[in-house]
């Protein structure tokens, strides 16, 4: 435990930023799953939808350094490019 005042302080604000940081990680982790759960369903409205709020999701905790950039660039992309795969029909998705 910390003695500091100062200290004390600091740990409140980590614990405060550790749980916004773990709910935001989290929203964006639920997003994906859903989305991957109608690509594979083959929902295309839906699925649509969902990618547009995951992309806007990533984005946002991209912004607040929640994720890397590079993470959030990743599941946007593999995720487009499935819906897309099923959108043309070209193959079959991944489960």
């Amino acid at each position: 435990m910390p003695i500091k005042k100062s200290a004390k302080k600091a740990l409140r604000q980590n614990v405060k930023k550790e749980a916004k940081n773990t709910r935001v990680w989290r929203t964006c982790k639920d997003l994906i799953k859903k989305t991957r759960k109608n690509i594979v369903a083959e929902n295309l409205a839906q699925a649509g939808e969902l990618l547009q709020k995951t992309i806007k999701a990533l984005d946002k905790a991209a912004k607040k350094n929640i994720i890397k950039k590079n993470t959030a660039n990743r599941h946007k992309s593999r995720l487009t490019k499935r819906l897309n795969l099923l959108k043309t029909g070209v193959g079959k998705t991944k489960k």
